[in-house]
């Protein structure tokens, strides 16, 4: 039982360590430790304690880490600066054509173009950015 109790501390040190490392590494050779005290308390055989303690460690850290590791990393697909504004709805403010004009979008004025040639888009029409080209919104009309 001495020896599942020293498999058990092992364990619970590894995985606390984890907190400071953040790199999964020791979570998971932490969780192997685990299993070796589970060993240690039903076999009392410290072969085959290591032995549960490596397949377990080896096991966790070559199929379960890399699966952790890419969810914590990948994150939620959230679109920043002017990829955000991409789809948004804005309000034209002075006549848009394929050479001009302004809209309010996203509580700011923006230079602005309509992306086909066409009729002008006339003010307080309610247009959809399709694109950013530099410092200018390229719009359509709204669907």
């Amino acid at each position: 039982m001495t020896g599942a109790l020293i498999w058990l501390i092992a364990g619970i040190l590894l995985i606390i360590a984890e907190l400071l490392s953040g790199d999964l590494f020791l979570l998971m050779v932490g969780v192997g430790a685990l299993f070796g005290a589970g060993s240690a308390a039903l076999t009392g055989n410290p072969f085959i304690d290591v032995a549960v303690f490596a397949i377990a460690s080896v096991g966790m850290l070559a199929l379960v880490r890399p699966t952790l590791k890419r969810r914590f990393l990948s994150g939620p697909d959230i679109k920043t600066n002017t990829d955000a504004l991409i789809g948004a709805r804005a309000v034209v403010v002075s006549t848009v054509d394929v050479e001009g004009g302004q809209v309010k979008l996203a509580g700011d004025v923006w230079s602005a173009r309509c992306m086909s040639e066409g009729e002008p888009i006339a003010p307080g029409t309610s247009v959809t950015v399709v694109e950013i080209s530099g410092a200018t919104a390229v719009v359509s009309a709204a669907l």
